[in-house]
């Protein structure tokens, strides 16, 4: 072989390879397109699909990528990375103030306390074991148990449960119906008054809207179940469910905390055991009470506003398209975001988040939270947070590709009348295409 032909065969490998790569690209490509065009679960909604290199710092792929979606609990990103830009390691679980014999104490919207999706906290322990006498201050609180944009008729459903200042027990009761018993077994025990049997009453327990009065019918079914419901909160009910639980008496009293000089502040969870029930049980519950924490760190005010304000100002303004973002939970429909900007907010959180860390807060297709019986394989690939109101699905996080790549990706899908779980079945379709082709 010539020496001249010895310098043009390796350019002539590259552009071989160069032109496989184009023609693979450009194929799946095809085979995504084709996947939304033929698919009967796409055809009367509108899909978007965003999926970035972060390696390459480019998009590989782009439908509707810049139209606003409902997002439903992927909202719940944006609330855990406020989270991590201001909350710290762990969590602010009341302060507290010592005064001759008493103590007195106030929240910071904790919700940890108590939880039974959570691991005990140091609060019962701090309050039980306290040789003053305890008086409760409730601060300044102007904002609505119910976000804005939510369903007031899902006020009896467990997803639904009431924000407030210091939560307690979760702001729910359960009730558990066991075959042979009359009645259902309650927890926390202090509502078993609160019950009432009607004949006439429906299936299952249903709360007075405006009280804690819950009602239903004898239960004659052969398999037992669980339903979980909502309380209506105030401040003197939480008082009177501390002082139950404690056993010990609980006041409230009225006064500014600027009063204090001495304030302390007694520290919770890791905040990170928040973050994982968020993301992985999509726990709508524990997301509001993140944005009221995080605005009580920048602020002497439990405001979502001001935490969603804060962070959009001071973090989020590189993102393309701006969030319409009013909650921290996603149950509101007045939450609209762009793929595009979903998926440069998944890649600011991985900037800063190590991936071994974030990866095991995320919900793992195949494997743990709302995707475990989804997105299956022998090895999980998918990471992510799903969204799900009626007639919207979304499912934004990260692809670990057969090649051992990461890129990020928002697959949103908005006003459509098939069941869910069609439009999870083609979106496995074409994410399985871009695992197996990068």
């Amino acid at each position: 072989m010539k020496r001249n032909q010895l310098k043009l065969f390796p350019l002539a490998s590259l552009l071989m390879i160069f032109v496989a790569l184009i023609l693979t690209s450009c194929s799946t490509t095809n085979k995504i397109n084709t996947t939304f065009n033929k698919a009967e679960a796409f055809k009367q909604g509108f899909s978007g699909l965003a999926v970035y290199d972060p390696s390459e710092n480019k998009m590989i792929y782009e439908r509707y990528s810049n139209k606003y979606f409902t997002p439903a609990s992927n909202i719940k990103l944006l609330t855990f990375y406020a989270g991590l830009k201001i909350l710290g390691d762990s969590i602010p679980a009341l302060k507290y103030a010592a005064k001759n014999d008493s103590l007195i104490f106030w929240g910071t919207g904790d919700p940890s306390f108590l939880y039974p999706d959570l691991p005990e906290s140091m609060v019962y322990q701090f309050l039980k074991n306290s040789k003053e006498k305890l008086y409760y201050l409730p601060p300044v609180f102007t904002e609505a148990h119910f976000g804005p944009g939510w369903a007031w008729d899902d006020y009896n459903s467990y997803y639904s449960v009431e924000r407030s200042v210091f939560p307690i027990y979760g702001n729910y009761v359960k009730f558990d119906f066991i075959p042979g018993l009359d009645i259902p077994k309650i927890s926390p025990s202090f509502f078993k008054d609160n019950l009432v049997i009607e004949p006439d009453a429906s299936p299952g327990i249903i709360r007075d809207p405006a009280a804690n009065v819950f009602r239903h019918k004898t239960f004659i079914g052969k398999e037992g179940f669980t339903q979980i419901v909502p309380f209506k909160y105030s401040p003197e009910l939480f008082v009177e469910l501390l002082a139950d639980t404690l056993k010990k008496p609980v006041e409230i009293i009225r006064q500014k905390t600027e009063g204090f000089s001495d304030t302390k502040t007694l520290y919770s969870l890791p905040a990170d055991r928040l973050y994982k029930t968020m993301l992985q049980q999509s726990d709508n519950f524990i997301a509001e009470q993140i944005l009221f924490m995080v605005s009580g760190k920048i602020s002497d005010t439990l405001k979502t506003d001001l935490a969603i304000d804060h962070i959009k100002q001071n973090f989020l303004k590189d993102l393309p398209d701006e969030p319409f973002w009013v909650d921290g939970s996603g149950l509101s429909r007045y939450n609209l975001v762009t793929p595009r900007s979903m998926v440069k907010l998944l890649e600011k959180i991985i900037r800063e988040v190590p991936q071994e860390r974030l990866f095991t807060l995320m919900a793992a297709g195949g494997k743990s939270g709302t995707i475990k019986n989804s997105y299956v394989a022998d090895q999980p690939y998918i990471f992510a947070k799903t969204g799900t109101l009626r007639n919207n699905h979304s499912l934004s996080g990260y692809l670990r590709a057969r090649s051992g790549k990461v890129l990020i990706f928002s697959f949103m899908n908005s006003n459509y009348t098939v069941p869910s779980s069609e439009i999870i079945k083609q979106m496995e379709l074409i994410l399985r295409k871009i695992y197996a082709k990068y």
